[in-house]
């Protein structure tokens, strides 16, 4: 099965035509100098070509835009500049979220541009405003997903007038990667209007696709190449100073000083070494809790900064649940001493990267020094599609276990080789995969086959998957909660456009899981998912679901999570569940959202849950989240009625764009932890920030504190 699926990835069409090359951006060197202020007076601009013809991407894709939209594009030997006009009726309000970095693009009206610095259709840059002035950068990966996470040095100004806000903004040549000699980007512009409903884009994009769809950007045109960064060396170095105290020991250590830093070395204008001594990453924002009913470790995404840049490398390896890399098993919990990083592009086809990671040995575990050495590499094959090498070792450093002490591997080693298919048009993805593990006495099964394929148009979704993951295979650098199964996973969806009513689209989505053992002698699970969806052309959207489901514990479990009495492994479960979700329309000061879940659970029982969020907004300076889930947990023959929240009150507060405030409390009962977490942040430069966070975690019972802590960070970005 495994050979015809990747047979079948290779003999789908990938034409190598770029689908919107005849739109094309002629972008002219300037000697002039342009002062960013958002008032476009400079004659730069009177003489830099000029697009104002933009295509809907939402609601329907069959038109021109009905919001005018002008931008112009210059460079000179440091910064590649962009002016961009967005009109909008003399009454109409903006609808921002506040002045946040980084804000939801789904709920704010916004400029951004994409690069495709390389013009691969792969990989590339995003940077945008909202209509306020906040900023949003991105690096985009695997034909345009964007990650937030990445945060770079550049320079926006937006002033806005009674019908139109204005957007100017520089973007050095040190901040993006690029070839030497390359004369032609892949561009788009993308502009968003929530109260018209309107989201629009110079090169027409499907609206199936995200406007950051590398796959339909028009092409950038230089007059000369680009030119070269020079020098380009930054050096970030951090001071930090902690308290802390834990109540239930009464313990409360000497308040700690810390300095290291990180350093960015582009060794050409495409291929960049970044290296860290003793990082720090206490500012980075806390995982947010979930309700956790699921026999298997849940997945937080990394928010490290210095894991990001070509971040998609290591960690798109494989899939959602199949990660021979997964980052964040990398310095949690335990400190990083020093680490390097080369990666980037050798030319348009060949992408690499190598990563070394040394740990500190932790005394108390009897955990040694560890090493982790992590190399990619990429080949792109057709249009858009590419094939990966990636090679994943651990090792410990002059480790002697000891009786009383934890057990650690002396080594442990993957091996990977997989085929990513995109065609030109995007209408067709697929993957195709195979990983073997290494470890001490190599034990027998220890590999991964994995494929997958997906066609998406307007209408219609399809798609299969496969996987094969062996009873002993062991990623211990890699994210793979469940071993030792087949699965099989099939998708049917098709959409419906009815004319002249508020509703947008409607339609179906089929959904079938088989799990079985790794001789297919026996099933151990199955979920076959049935969903109706509306999309309004509100932006608002209803789906309603029924679900049947099939277990067969492999262990021990308690349903609650909680510590209660537990299944016995081997037996064997079926319910029946429904549901439904809501979210409002985004153009409301107030916004709100429900999820609802209700059926058969484990041992014949029944479980409920009611999941609501609710968001109001003060534009631009503040605004309030609360997530609330409740379930109400029945198990007749075991621990009878359980039930427990979550609740989670969010409180953004933007004084300028560029100094936040964001307080987060989690009240998980089911954890039985109390969570706050406040954070100051005062950018007083770009990319350079200083950092006051304060955490206290509490007993939810009685609201006793366990232990609390408050960090001041500084750091600073510096271009030598």
């Amino acid at each position: 099965m495994y050979k015809l699926f990747f047979l079948l990835c290779l003999t789908v069409p990938a034409l190598a035509q770029k689908k919107n090359d005849a739109y094309q951006y002629n972008i002219n060197r300037i000697t002039a100098p342009i002062r960013i202020d958002g008032v476009a007076d400079e004659p730069a601009w009177q003489s830099a070509q000029l697009v104002n013809e933009f295509h809907m991407v939402l609601p329907m894709d069959t038109s021109r835009a009905t919001m005018k939209t002008e931008v112009r594009m210059a460079y000179d030997d440091q910064n590649m500049y962009l002016v961009a006009t967005c009109y909008r009726p003399e009454s109409q309000l903006d609808v921002v979220e506040s002045l946040r970095r980084d804000w939801g693009f789904g709920r704010n009206d916004n400029f951004i541009l994409f690069i495709d610095t390389f013009d691969d259709q792969t990989n590339g840059f995003a940077f945008g405003v909202n209509a306020v002035g906040a900023q949003w950068d991105a690096l985009l990966f695997e034909g345009g997903k964007a990650n937030l996470s990445w945060d770079n040095k550049w320079t926006s100004v937006t002033r806005n007038y009674p019908d139109r806000y204005v957007v100017e903004m520089a973007i050095p040549f040190k901040t993006i990667r690029y070839k030497k000699g390359i004369t032609r980007w892949g561009a788009n512009f993308s502009r968003q209007d929530l109260t018209s409903t309107e989201k629009s884009a110079w090169a027409p994009v499907p609206r199936q696709f995200p406007t950051a769809s590398l796959a339909y950007t028009g092409t950038l045109v230089w007059d000369q190449a680009p030119p070269q960064a020079g020098a380009n060396i930054s050096v970030i170095p951090y001071v930090l100073g902690s308290t802390a105290r834990n109540f239930a020991t009464a313990e409360s250590p000497a308040p700690k000083a810390n300095i290291g830093g990180d350093a960015k070395i582009a060794v050409t204008s495409s291929l960049n070494l970044d290296l860290t001594v003793n990082p720090d990453f206490s500012q980075v924002e806390v995982d947010r809790q979930v309700t956790n009913l699921d026999r298997f470790e849940l997945f937080f995404p990394e928010r490290r900064q210095f894991f990001l840049e070509n971040g998609d490398l290591f960690a798109s390896f494989g899939y959602q649940n199949i990660r021979p890399f997964f980052s964040r098993r990398i310095g949690l919990g335990v400190p990083i001493r020093y680490g390097a990083r080369l990666s980037g592009k050798l030319n348009k086809d060949w992408r690499v990267g190598v990563m070394h990671m040394q740990t500190a040995a932790v005394d108390e575990t009897n955990l040694p020094r560890q090493n982790f050495t992590v190399a990619a590499f990429q080949r792109r094959v057709a249009a858009r599609s590419n094939i990966g090498l990636l090679m994943v070792n651990k090792q410990s450093m002059h480790y002697t276990p000891q009786d009383g002490f934890p057990k650690y591997s002396q080594y442990n080693r993957n091996v990977g080789l997989e085929y990513n298919l995109q065609s030109s048009n995007n209408l067709w993805t697929g993957k195709a995969l195979y990983l073997q593990s290494f470890s001490p006495g190599n034990p027998a099964d220890n590999r991964v086959m994995a494929g997958n394929l997906l066609y998406n148009d307007r209408k219609w979704t399809l798609g299969g998957q496969y996987e094969y993951v062996g009873t002993s295979y062991n990623p211990e650098v890699g994210f793979v909660p469940r071993r030792g199964y087949q699965k099989v996973n099939s998708q049917l969806g098709y959409l419906f456009f009815p004319k002249g009513t508020s509703v947008l689209t409607h339609g179906p989505i089929l959904n079938s899981t088989f799990f079985l053992n790794t001789t297919l002698s026996q099933q151990l699970d199955n979920t076959n998912f049935l969903a109706y969806n509306l999309q309004f052309r509100s932006r608002s959207h209803f789906m309603a679901w029924t679900a049947t489901d099939f277990v067969r514990l492999l262990a021990d479990l308690d349903p609650t999570n909680m510590g209660k009495a537990r299944l016995k492994s081997g037996t064997l479960h079926r319910w029946h569940s429904w549901g439904t979700e809501f979210v409002s329309k985004p153009q409301s000061l107030f916004t709100y959202g429900f999820s609802t879940r209700y059926g058969g659970f484990y041992d014949n029982g029944t479980r409920l849950n009611i999941t609501t969020d609710l968001g109001y907004r003060v534009q631009p300076f503040a605004s309030l989240a609360v997530v609330s889930s409740y379930n109400r947990i029945w198990l007749p023959n075991l621990s009878g009625l359980t039930t427990f929240w979550l609740i989670s009150p969010r409180l953004d507060v933007t004084m300028t764009n560029s100094l936040f405030f964001t307080g987060f409390m989690q009240f998980n009962q089911q954890t039985k932890n109390v969570n706050l977490n406040a954070r100051l942040q005062w950018r007083y430069k770009p990319a350079s920030d200083l950092f006051i966070v304060y955490t206290d975690n509490y007993l939810p019972e009685n609201f006793k504190v366990k232990n609390r802590a408050i960090v001041f960070k500084l750091t600073y970005w510096w271009n030598v």
